[in-house]
């Protein structure tokens, strides 16, 4: 009866392996996607290399469309894992006043909790950078009209400044975006002094800038652009602090984090690298030097060791 016990034990624990092996070949792929724009393609691409080095199965969703249209996917399951901005919770939960997304900290654990009770999506933790949108001005025109921040474009718009900024359409109409800059530094630009350009690739409008596009000399850009200074343009400061910060992290499904917990632990080490002179020296190579996202992102995780 001993025997016969232990074999029968043996038999069920067989079965038992084999569908639990069948389930893990079962799992669904991991579909990473990103934005349209540089940083997007680079952290998207870098988030896909890394989860395949480590064995997660993956399907490439990468650059998939404007802020608005991956959180469509992602809250309706269509997606499973981007790069998104800390900043945006703002946006997301029409909770645009409140001081908490000044701060990286008090910004990081309030995104984190309202998407986690709403949607059930994790945030993981965020790069030490900011990519906060900026105005970038042709350095020139700073330059004859000494135009260092925010509060001197105003002024000097109002004095019938030669001013047109190239920009996305969600930049000129988010509230958090050129409507909270031109409230709080008591400017309005006309629709003569906008271009709006179709998706949100910073390194469009700054390339349209530099080249005087339509009679552009300003740009919608990030904090992180590495194409800025390379094409001649300097950033306006925001003396007022009035954009959010926006710290790049990884945003993922908690089913797919409960069905790949490694998400977390292969993801971590390599965001924490990406610091604000990081990231604008990696944008600059595929914005300006015309390289590769996928080369840029492998190139990268080589060197420090994040695959091989």
């Amino acid at each position: 009866m001993r025997k016969l016990f232990s074999r029968g034990w043996m038999m069920g624990g067989t079965a038992l392996l084999l569908l639990a092996s069948a389930s893990v070949f079962a799992q669904p792929a991991v579909r990473v996607s990103s934005k349209i724009d540089t940083e997007g393609s680079l952290l998207g691409s870098m988030m896909l290399q890394v989860l395949e080095a480590n064995g997660i199965k993956t399907e490439n969703k990468l650059q998939l469309g404007t802020t608005q249209i991956m959180r469509g996917a992602i809250t309706a399951g269509e997606i499973d894992l981007y790069p998104e901005y800390t900043g945006n919770g703002a946006f997301f939960f029409s909770d645009e006043k409140n001081p908490a997304w000044k701060n990286a900290t008090t910004g990081d654990e309030r995104v984190k909790k309202l998407d986690a009770d709403k949607n059930k999506l994790v945030w993981l933790p965020a790069a030490p950078a900011n990519n906060t949108w900026t105005i970038a001005l042709r350095k020139d025109v700073a330059e004859k009209n000494k135009l260092k921040s925010l509060a001197d474009l105003g002024p000097w718009l109002a004095k019938g400044g030669q001013f047109k900024l190239a920009a996305s359409a969600e930049f000129i109409e988010r509230s958090d975006a050129l409507p909270a800059f031109q409230t709080a530094y008591g400017f309005k630009l006309n629709n003569a002094q906008l271009l709006t350009l179709a998706g949100g690739d910073t390194t469009v409008t700054i390339k349209a800038a530099a080249q005087q596009t339509s009679g552009v000399n300003a740009a919608m850009a990030y904090g992180t652009d590495g194409a800025i200074a390379a094409l001649g343009l300097v950033v306006l400061d925001d003396p007022k602090g009035i954009q959010p910060i926006y710290a790049p992290a990884p945003v993922v499904r908690a089913a797919t984090l409960a069905q790949y917990p490694k998400i977390r632990t292969v993801l971590e080490p390599v965001f924490k690298t990406l610091d604000g002179p990081t990231l604008q020296g990696l944008n600059a190579k595929i914005a300006v030097e015309g390289q590769d996202a996928k080369k840029v992102s492998a190139d990268y995780l080589k060197a420090k060791g994040f695959i091989k």
